[in-house]
């Protein structure tokens, strides 16, 4: 990792890196566990949900393993420079976090359903950080692509907000944010489902243990 001083504060746009009008590399087509597209346009009755959890490795395959969905991609998001590297987002001069698009089908899995496991997943009070891996790109966010999204986001925080205090942990720090105006920019082919390719490799994240009341069973 690359020091610079904001890796404990996020960049202006002026600040941050100018990043490219293209992308500088290719994503493979398909998902290498699910077999499906990994990029839009998805089909009809699939709806799109964007996290980022800490390490994207790890995040990413909670979601592929959660039954109802459909692909998933990991990118960078929330920042100001277009279309980063992954080595530009470890400098801090981006602003992006390390997020997970997940694709699902409402009628298997809900919104809420991810929420949950979102949630459960990883230390949503770190702040720029989670775990050992430490850094504004490691920062808890999830960017919602409707209003509907957005109230039950925020509904699941303070749920979970109320079970946390009970046990102990201070304020969560996620950020909850619309996606417009905030492209999702996918990573490098590398990144994509990294611990299906690597089954051995490393994956920073790790729950409380506290459970959030929100969500139900997955359907069969």
């Amino acid at each position: 990792m690359l020091f610079s001083r904001f890796q404990n504060a996020l960049p202006t746009p002026e600040e941050a890196l100018p990043g490219r009008a293209e992308p500088g590399f290719t994503v493979p087509e398909r998902h290498t566990v699910l077999g499906n597209p990994l990029l839009g346009p998805y089909p009809e009755g699939l709806a799109v949900a964007d996290f980022a959890l800490g390490c994207f490795w790890g995040a990413e395959r909670k979601f592929w393993e959660t039954p109802g969905v459909w692909t998933t991609l990991v990118g960078y998001q929330g920042g100001s420079t277009p279309n980063p590297t992954y080595e530009e987002v470890c400098t801090g001069h981006t602003g992006h976090t390390e997020a997970v698009r997940v694709v699902h089908d409402p009628s298997k899995v809900s919104y809420e359903q991810l929420l949950k496991v979102f949630w459960e997943s990883h230390d949503p009070t770190q702040g720029f950080r989670q775990g050992n891996d430490v850094g504004t790109q490691y920062r808890s966010a999830i960017h919602t692509h409707s209003p509907e999204q957005q109230q039950a986001a925020e509904a699941s925080r303070d749920a979970y907000q109320a079970t946390l205090t009970a046990s102990g942990y201070g304020s969560i720090t996620t950020e909850i944010l619309p996606a417009e105006g905030r492209p999702f920019f996918p990573a490098e082919g590398y990144h994509q489902q990294y611990l299906d390719k690597n089954p051995a490799g490393y994956c920073g994240i790790g729950g409380t243990g506290v459970s959030c009341p929100v969500g139900v069973a997955p359907a069969q």
